[in-house]
């Protein structure tokens, strides 16, 4: 099959398209005809060598880890699906992923795409959603009347995140530049703080909960905004400062994605019901020069919603 790998690790340049074996499923799994994939940091960190340390792994790799497709093929064990079922996905994290013609995948880690999503629509999900909703529920444990700061609302974990917390009945509150806050008012924004003009830390306080997408300065200064004591703040990237953590009352933790199909499945039938829905903001194909175009795009931080990887 063809596939998209890297044989080292380094810029967007070792992005090969290669012939590969097709994989085969073996006992609780499935093979998925890959339909569509997206973009996420993990992909060019990945690729860059940051996480070799935790991914030791042998070449070649196959990037990415969201899959939309239809199986082709089931193993043994497999009671619940069959050849043929529309699915998505975010796998496990192996040397395998789904930038190519055919993934493998856990039969647990399925759920189906709603009749009212497309592939493209679903394989934006997988990754960005089920951290969203760890992030808000799992870890942040927000609740119904709380409010919640999300930052880089109109990125691809922060789109799904103001959607899912206002399922529950949250005020939501997200930091985004002023093109961008229409959109973020249509999903549910409650308040929207252009961070290119204002500081949220200025404006706020008796925040819940902070879901912290940008480390840093921006991570640091979130610690200002939260309620003493009760406070919560969940980041997706990277331990906070100690010594600025030391100076609040409030729980700090760092999370790192688990894939889960039925939070998965959680989240398509919310799609069903019309209150959660992708942004995409670019689409490329399937190929060298795709992925290579696509990875440039996520690269810079500012791209809109989801970058989808459509097969051709």
């Amino acid at each position: 099959m063809k596939a998209v790998v890297i044989e080292n690790y380094g810029g967007k340049d070792v992005l090969k398209e290669a012939q590969v074996d097709n994989p085969k499923a073996s006992k609780n799994q499935v093979v998925v005809e890959v339909k569509a994939t997206s973009i996420n940091p993990i992909d060019w960190k990945l690729r860059e060598g940051y996480l070799q340390q935790m991914m030791d792994w042998q070449f070649p790799i196959i990037l990415g880890w969201d899959v939309a497709g239809v199986i082709s093929e089931v193993g043994d064990g497999v009671t619940e699906w069959k050849v043929g079922d529309k699915v998505f996905a975010r796998p496990e994290t192996t040397r395998f992923g789904t930038y190519a013609e055919y993934t493998i995948v856990d039969q647990d880690l399925l759920a189906k795409i709603p009749a009212n999503t497309s592939f493209e629509e679903a394989a934006a999900v997988p990754l960005a959603g089920l951290t969203a909703w760890q992030g808000l529920f799992d870890h942040g444990k927000l609740k119904k009347g709380e409010t919640v700061l999300i930052h880089a609302g109109a990125g691809g974990v922060g789109t799904y995140a103001i959607q899912l917390a206002k399922t529950i009945g949250a005020k939501v509150i997200t930091t985004a530049s002023k093109k961008n806050h229409k959109l973020l008012a249509e999903l549910g924004a409650d308040q929207i703080i252009d961070y290119k003009t204002e500081d949220f830390s200025e404006i706020l306080s008796g925040v819940d909960l902070v879901l912290d997408t940008m480390g840093g300065a921006v991570q640091n200064d979130s610690f200002k905004v939260l309620k003493p004591k009760t406070g919560r703040m969940i980041s997706i990237v990277g331990l906070a400062d100690e010594e600025v953590r030391k100076q609040y009352d409030v729980e700090f933790d760092s999370i790192w994605l688990d894939p889960n199909g039925k939070q998965l499945m959680e989240i398509a039938d919310l799609m069903a019901e019309g209150k959660v829905k992708s942004i995409i903001g670019a689409k490329f194909p399937l190929t060298e020069k795709g992925i290579y175009d696509a990875h440039e795009l996520s690269e810079t931080h500012h791209a809109l919603g989801k970058i989808v990887v459509v097969s051709e």
